[in-house]
């Protein structure tokens, strides 16, 4: 068994590009390998700002031979068919006369051809006779295989960007500098035609850091590979790149008396930018160290990729961190130096912003918001606040201890920020700087932190806020969002979802589950539905606010089976729930969700789940049989059987343990209810034949039916439910 060795070697690789190239890169050319039939024993990927690697191990010296059979057309069939046939096992002119000739289970034809040796046969069968073709190919030298298989995947690679150069007609993110392609040792005999005349043969020659170590040198293997690149300054392996980080951060930080903020974001685009990981600490100059710590946070990180240090408590400390790609003789001084000059000029445009943001009221920029258009036909900003302080003081209603006019005044300031300077230089800090002026012109702390949190939650790892001022800004920011967009038509499509409406559902259902909000979804949707048409920004009617809020429950539905995966919650059972009529109170519907998963995996479920499905098949039948509905209305006096008149007993009494559980939000006890229908059920189905002979019997029977039906689709829709 031996190694193929790839390597990419070309300028830098933005970042944010290199773990889904090396991904798929590996991807193309296992599925290249899969074809050409070369099993493996596994792939590895490594990626640097400067190259791709892959390391294939275990493959064989050679393909192994092959042996396939394919069935051809009936003797019967005309010669274009026979001909098409044989096209693509190598036969190009086929000698159809000499195939003709085969006499039916005799001896085969054997042709050479450039594919292997083929095989063909006459079978006998009881339609007639057809072609049947055996084809043997040997396998050849895997060294003649490979060459091929790596152009085609590099050519497969696609980039979110990507470039030509010059004259050549390959594209690719930078501009390529070599290619090692190694197996067993030995360079592979294969090229990459970059066009216009440029070939890039593949070699065994690489370099490493530009800097420190730019001379080429050439390898034989992997090991000598990575450890070369390491004495030149190179740590190949990312994750090794990573952990050394991450190690001497926390030393360097530890030195100072200070921790690293973790910030796994920065980390992980810092790897991609490093070949050979320093890290140095540099100073903040004391003089803005009272500018708000997330500024400061946000221009090093964003700007410079500095990683922020913070004291015992939790506080930034007027230090920070940078991964340098170089090691120096001064031990980096310059190199920080030079860090803390930039970060010196960027602060004090931060300050300056800080220091004339504060000047101005939010409420004096809030007429600015006109200029700035939400969307084209929703309106502007300034139309949109509006409506997100009347449906937050609407909601305060649902929200327990919130002040309906601290919800309304958090939602008319939420969007003020925008016009300011900080928020201009640095977007990511709307909402928080809006606390921070808010808190300086005395605004109430919970209107404040509102204005901070109205956004939140923005993905699964964010907090969800959990003031009551704080939930209702944030769920009429993000429902005035939804029922805008469904109104005009602008709804995701497959995994296009530009607007982030996936995320704005996602995070409704994490404020109303996590606060236990008693809220029907339906009349939030109409409540923003309405609000819409009152100040004119839509033509909104009764007809739009129900196909709105319809189609709106359907989505919620998909978002709700996602949210609820990871807690082993069946999707099909967040449908059956979903189904039912008015049934959008999210904290009552996930605990109706799981009594039923909890009664479905006991015996009883189970049993009477099949019963159920018995008596919708037959009445599916019967009725369109009859092309008529069966109503739940059973008179004990049209039945025979005791077996069918315990269970009309029994069914009148599940049907009001039933509605008194639900009416109690007992679901647990509903479902105990519907328990205790299990065995009458079983002896029903095994004692009594529904379509008896006498069609006033028969009417009962499938009236009884239908009741069973009824009875149990007051606890879900069972006609939902998989399996």
């Amino acid at each position: 068994m031996s190694e193929l060795l790839l390597e990419i070697f070309s300028e830098e690789i933005p970042a944010r590009m290199q773990s889904r190239a090396a991904g798929e890169l590996m991807r193309l050319l296992g599925e290249e390998l899969t074809r050409a039939n070369l099993a493996h024993q596994g792939i590895r990927a490594f990626v640097t700002p400067r190259r791709l690697a892959l390391l294939v191990e275990g493959l064989p010296a050679t393909q192994p031979d092959l042996e396939e059979e394919k069935k051809g057309p009936r003797d019967s069939a005309p010669d274009a068919a026979l001909a098409g046939s044989l096209k693509p096992l190598g036969m190009d002119v086929p000698d159809l006369a000499a195939i003709r000739a085969l006499a039916a289970d005799g001896p085969a034809l054997e042709v050479e051809t450039e594919q292997g040796r083929l095989s063909i046969r006459l079978v006998g069968e009881k339609k007639g006779a057809s072609f049947l073709y055996t084809r043997k190919v040997k396998g050849r030298p895997t060294a003649e295989v490979l060459p091929g298989l790596i152009e085609t995947a590099i050519r497969a690679l696609s980039w979110p960007k990507s470039m030509r150069f010059s004259t050549q007609v390959f594209r690719w993110v930078r501009p390529l500098r070599s290619i090692i392609a190694l197996f067993d040792g030995k360079v592979l005999a294969g090229s990459l035609d970059l066009g216009g005349g440029v070939v890039k043969a593949f070699g065994a020659e690489t370099a490493g850091h530009r800097f420190l170590a730019p001379e080429p040198f050439t390898v034989s293997s992997f090991a000598e590979y990575e450890a070369k690149l390491e004495k030149a300054f190179v740590i190949l392996d990312q994750v090794k790149r990573r952990a050394s980080i991450e190690a001497q951060l926390a030393a360097k930080a530890k030195a100072e008396g200070f921790t690293v903020k973790p910030d796994a974001y920065l980390l992980d685009e810092v790897v991609g930018l490093v070949e050979y990981p320093v890290v140095l600490i540099g100073r903040i100059d004391e003089a803005f160290m009272d500018v708000p710590a997330e500024v400061l946070t946000t221009s090093m990180r964003s700007h410079q990729k500095y990683f922020a240090l913070e004291t015992a408590d939790g506080k930034l400390a007027p230090r920070f961190a940078v991964v340098a790609n170089m090691a120096t003789s001064d031990g980096g001084k310059a190199i920080i130096g030079g860090n803390e000059r930039v970060l010196r000029a960027r602060l004090s445009d931060a300050r300056f912003f800080w220091d004339q943001d504060r000047k101005v009221k939010l409420d004096d920029r809030l007429s600015k918001l006109e200029e700035v258009i939400f969307h084209a036909k929703l309106g502007s900003v300034a139309r949109r606040v509006e409506r997100l302080a009347g449906l937050s003081e609407a909601l305060a209603e649902y929200v327990p201890n919130c002040p309906a006019n601290e919800a309304r005044r958090a939602a008319r300031l939420a969007k003020a920020d925008l016009s300011s300077g900080m928020v201009g230089e640095f977007p990511e800090l709307q909402g928080i700087m809006g606390r921070y002026y808010a808190l300086g012109q005395g605004e109430a702390a919970a209107v404040a932190d509102a204005i901070a949190q109205h956004y939140s939650p923005v993905g699964p790892g964010d907090a969800c806020p959990t003031a009551p001022v704080s939930v209702a800004v944030a769920l009429a920011e993000k429902l005035d969002t939804l029922v805008g967009f469904w109104l005009i038509d602008e709804k995701p499509t497959g995994s296009k979802d530009p607007y982030a409406l996936r995320r704005a559902a996602l995070g409704v259902i994490r404020l109303v589950l996590e606060n236990g909000l008693r809220v029907r979804l339906g009349q939030l949707f109409g409540l923003a539905a309405g609000l819409y048409g009152e100040q004119g920004t839509l033509s909104v009617g009764v007809n739009e606010t129900l196909v709105a809020s319809r189609e709106l429950l359907d989505f919620f539905a998909d978002r709700l089976k996602v949210h609820l995966r990871e807690d082993g919650v069946r999707h099909d059972l967040i449908g059956a729930v979903f189904a039912m009529e008015g049934e959008d109170d999210l904290v009552r519907l996930v605990a109706r969700v799981k009594a039923l998963q909890a009664f479905l995996g006991s015996e009883d479920g189970a049993n009477l789940l099949t019963a159920y499905r018995r008596a919708a098949n037959i009445l599916r039948i019967e009725e369109k049989k009859d092309d008529a509905v069966y109503a739940p209305l059973v008179s004990a006096s049209g039945l025979q059987a005791d077996q069918e008149t315990a269970l009309l007993v029994e069914l009148a009494a599940a049907e009001v343990g039933v509605k008194f559980a639900i009416a109690k939000e007992d679901f647990e006890g509903a479902m105990r209810a519907l328990a205790e229908l299990r065995r009458p059920v079983d002896v029903f189905f095994e004692e009594v034949t529904v379509n008896a002979e006498d069609a006033p019997l028969r009417r009962s029977r499938l009236g009884l039916l239908a009741r069973i039906r009824s009875v149990m689709e007051q606890v879900a829709a069972f006609r939902a439910i998989e399996g």
